[in-house]
C-alpha cells in the first residue's frame, strides 16, 4: 500500500500529480523566546534577575564557605524559605567566562547519578526538595560516592535536601550541611519593588494590610509574585494614587473571584453579551476586529441561535464594549477598564460554567487560525496561554497534555502546531506541574507512537524550553525522539546543536551511546553515533582548559561505540566517518595518535576490521590534509598500531606488513 499524501501546511505547495508527497513545514522556534535568544542566554538572564533581587538569608554565609572549601554543600531549610534560590545564587557567584552551571536532576534511568558525567570544574545543582520518597531513597544511596567524584574533579555541587526526610545514609556528609533561614519578608518585597523602578521613598511596607500579608508565612515565590502585582497595579492606577492604593489593588487581585464579576455576568443576560465578555477576556488587548470575530465564533461553536435581525438593526461595537466596561485605545485594541478584570472573568466562566469548557477548548483551537492581519503572533500566544492557565489553575495537567496531542494530530496547520507548543511550554514552566510535563515529554519521546506534528513540537520544546535549565533532560528526550524519526532528522539535528555547543552535553551523549551500543541498543544508535562523534568538537577545547577527547573515559566510550558500529553496520556506512577521523588525525598533531588508537581499539583485534581500517586509510591518502604524502605517513602510523594490536609489532629494521585481512 503506498503512503498517503500528507500536507502539514494548507497554505504551502500542493502536489496534484501522480505519486505520494510528504510536505512537512519546517517551523523553527515554535516555543522560542520572542527575542530569539539561545537557551544559555535565557538561563543567564534569569540568573542575573534572581541574583540582583536575592536577599541573603541566615545561613547563607556558612553555605558559601562550605561550598568553596569542600566543593559540596547540602542545603536544608523549611519549604518556602528560598532554598532553591539560595542554591542558584551560590553557584552563580562562582561563575566564570562563557560558563554556566547546570541542574543535575536524577535520571529516569538508573544509575540516578552517574559519576562518569562529572566534568572538571563543573558547577552543579541537585534539587531534591520535591522528589518522591522512592527516588530520594535511590539518590541518597548514591550521593556519598558522587560527592567524592565532585571533589576529585574540582567541581562544585549544591544539593537542596528534602525537608524532614530520612537522611541516615548522609551521616558522613553531615559536615557539608547548612541550614537556610527565612529572609525578612519586608526586605524581599522592597528589593523586588525597587529593582522594578518603584522608588523606595514611595513604598510604605509598614502598612497594616501589608504586614498582615507578609506575616502569614507565605513562600518567597509568592512574595515575589505579589511585588509584580504591585508594579502592575501602579502602572494601571491614576497618577494621584499612591502605594496604599497599589497594594490594595494587588491584594484584591489575589483575593480570587470577585463579586463584581458575578454581578456583571448576571447583568449580561444575553448570549451575545456573554460571548463578547468572554471573548474580550480571552483576547484581552487584541484588536477589536479580532475580539468581535471571537465573540461571533464562540456563539456558533456553543450552538447559540443566529440573530436574524437585519444587520443595520444590530448595536454597534462601541456600544457593546461600553456595556461590558471595555474600552478601545487609539490603536483599536480592547481592554477592560478595571485592573485585572480580564483574569477574573476567565476564572469565573471556567469555574462556574463547566459545560462551556469543551466549547472554549474548541474555540481557542479555531481562533488561533484566524487570518486577520491585526491578529499578531503575540496575541495568539496570549490566547493559548490563558486557556492553559485555566487547566493548570484547576489542576488538570493531563487534559492540557491531551489538548496538545489533539492540536498536533493530522491535518496539521502551522498555527495549531505553535499553539500546541505554547500549551506545553506553559506546562513545562509551571512551578507545580512542570515536573509532570517533563515526564510526559519523556514518555512521549520513548513511545515511538507520537504523530509527526507532536514530534516536531517536542523537538522544539527540548531545545527552547527544557534545555534552558535542564539541558541533560533535553538531551535524553531528543535521543529517544531521534531513535524514532522516519521522514526527518530534526531531533538528530537538535542533538547536534546542543551537544556541539557544550562539552558536558556531548560527554553525556557519548556516555549514553556507548552504554546502549555496548549492550545491544536501538537500531538507530549506530547512525546517531556516527553523526555525533565528529572529531573536530571532540578535539577542540573550546572555552575549556582541555579538549573532551583528552579524557580517558571519553576515549573508552568512543572505542566501545566504534566496536558496535563496526559490527552492526556495513563498511559503506561507516567508511566516510572513519575517513573524517583519519583526516582530522592527519591535521592534528596533538590528537592524531589518540584518534588512531581509538579506531584500532574499536576494531577489537579483528583482522577483517583492522584490514578495512587500513584500506580506508589507503584510499583516503589523496584527499588527506597536506596532500598524498602526508596521508601516506598517517597510513604508516595506522599500520604500525594495527600490527601492535595483532601481535605483529615489527622490529625497527623491519617495515610493517599490511594487516591480515587487509584489502587495498
Amino acid at each position: 500500500m503506498p503512503p498517503d499524501t500528507r500536507i502539514f501546511d494548507p497554505h504551502g505547495p500542493v502536489h496534484a500529480g501522480v505519486g505520494a508527497q510528504i510536505n512537512l513545514t519546517v517551523i523553527g522556534g515554535l516555543a522560542k523566546d520572542t527575542r530569539d535568544r539561545s537557551p544559555r542566554d535565557v538561563a543567564e538572564d534569569q540568573l542575573l534577575w534572581l541574583w540582583r533581587r536575592f536577599v541573603h538569608p541566615g545561613g547563607f554565609g556558612e553555605a558559601r564557605r562550605l561550598l568553596r572549601a569542600t566543593g559540596t554543600v547540602l542545603l536544608d531549610g523549611a519549604p518556602g524559605s528560598g532554598r532553591t534560590s539560595a542554591a542558584r545564587v551560590l553557584l552563580y557567584e562562582l561563575r566564570r567566562d562563557a560558563d554556566t552551571f547546570h541542574e543535575l536532576l536524577p535520571n529516569e534511568e538508573k544509575p540516578f547519578l552517574s559519576p562518569a558525567l562529572v566534568g572538571n570544574g563543573d558547577r552543579m545543582l541537585l534539587d531534591l526538595s520535591e522528589v518522591e520518597e522512592a527516588l530520594w531513597a535511590g539518590v541518597r544511596e548514591e550521593l556519598p560516592s558522587f560527592t567524592g567524584t565532585v571533589r576529585k574533579k574540582q567541581a562544585h555541587l549544591v544539593v537542596v535536601l528534602p525537608h524532614h526526610r530520612d537522611q541516615r545514609p548522609l551521616e558522613d556528609l553531615w559536615r557539608h550541611r547548612a541550614e537556610i533561614e527565612r529572609p525578612r519578608e519586608h526586605e524581599v518585597l522592597l528589593r523586588h519593588l525597587t529593582l522594578d523602578d518603584v522608588p523606595r521613598n514611595a513604598c510604605s511596607p509598614s502598612l497594616p494590610v501589608l504586614s498582615d500579608f507578609l506575616g502569614s508565612g507565605r513562600p518567597m515565590r509568592e512574595i515575589a509574585d505579589f511585588a509584580a502585582r504591585i508594579v502592575r497595579a501602579r502602572k494601571a492606577a491614576p497618577p494621584d494614587k499612591g502605594f496604599a492604593h497599589w497594594c490594595a489593588r494587588a491584594l484584591a487581585d489575589l483575593s480570587g473571584p470577585r463579586t463584581q464579576v458575578a454581578k456583571r455576568l448576571a447583568e449580561a443576560g444575553t448570549g451575545p453579551q456573554r460571548a463578547l465578555l468572554l471573548s474580550t477576556a480571552m483576547l484581552h488587548e487584541a484588536h477589536s476586529d479580532v475580539v468581535h470575530h471571537g465573540a461571533e465564533s464562540l456563539l456558533r461553536i456553543a450552538g447559540s441561535p443566529k440573530d436574524d435581525r437585519p444587520l443595520l438593526e444590530h448595536e454597534d461595537l462601541a456600544r457593546r464594549f461600553e456595556d461590558i466596561s471595555a474600552v478601545r485605545d487609539a490603536n483599536g485594541r480592547v481592554r477592560f477598564e478595571e485592573f485585572d478584570h480580564d483574569a477574573a472573568v476567565r476564572d469565573h466562566f471556567w469555574d462556574h460554567r463547566p459545560d462551556l469548557r469543551g466549547h472554549l477548548r474548541t474555540w481557542v483551537g479555531h481562533t488561533v487560525g484566524f487570518t486577520d492581519p491585526s491578529f499578531s503572533l503575540e496575541d495568539r500566544d496570549r490566547l493559548v496561554v490563558r486557556l492553559a492557565a485555566q487547566y493548570l489553575r484547576t489542576k488538570r495537567p493531563e487534559e492540557l497534555a491531551s489538548l496538545a496531542e489533539e492540536w498536533t494530530a493530522p491535518p496539521v496547520t502551522a498555527d495549531r502546531l505553535r499553539a500546541a507548543a505554547q500549551v506545553l511550554k506553559h506546562g513545562l514552566n509551571d512551578e507545580e506541574h512542570g515536573r509532570s510535563f517533563r515526564r510526559r515529554v519523556y514518555d512521549w519521546s520513548r513511545s515511538g507512537q507520537v504523530s509527526e506534528g507532536l514530534s516536531h513540537v517536542l523537538v522544539d520544546l527540548c531545545v527552547e524550553v527544557i534545555a534552558v535549565h535542564r539541558p541533560d533532560e533535553a538531551v535524553v528526550r531528543l535521543h529517544h525522539l531521534a531513535r524514532h524519526e522516519r521522514r526527518t532528522d530534526r531531533a538528530c539535528a537538535a542533538l547536534l546543536l546542543l551537544t556541539g555547543a557544550d562539552h558536558r552535553l556531548l560527554r553525556l551523549m557519548l556516555f549514553r551511546l556507548a552504554r546502549d551500543l555496548g549492550r545491544g541498543s536501538h537500531p538507530a544508535d549506530p547512525g546517531l553515533f556516527l553523526r555525533i562523534a565528529d572529531p573536530l568538537p571532540l578535539t577542540s577545547p573550546g572555552t575549556r582548559p582541555r579538549a573532551l577527547f583528552a579524557e580517558a573515559a571519553v576515549r573508552e566510550w568512543l572505542a566501545t561505540a566504534w566496536t558496535a558500529v563496526f559490527e552492526q553496520c556495513p563498511r559503506q556506512t561507516w567508511e566516510p566517518y572513519v575517513r573524517r577521523w583519519l583526516h582530522t588525525a592527519c591535521a592534528d598533531e596533538r590528537h592524531g595518535d589518540p584518534l588512531l588508537d581509538v579506531l584500532v581499539a574499536g576494531a577489537r583485534e579483528r583482522g577483517d576490521l583492522l584490514g578495512a581500517l587500513y584500506a580506508t586509510a589507503r584510499s583516503g591518502q589523496r584527499s588527506a590534509p597536506g596532500g598524498r604524502e602526508r596521508g601516506a605517513l598517517l597510513t604508516d602510523r595506522l599500520l604500525s598500531k594495527i600490527s601492535i594490536a595483532q601481535g605483529l609489532s615489527p622490529s625497527p629494521s623491519q617495515s610493517p606488513q599490511p594487516p591480515r585481512g587487509a584489502t587495498s
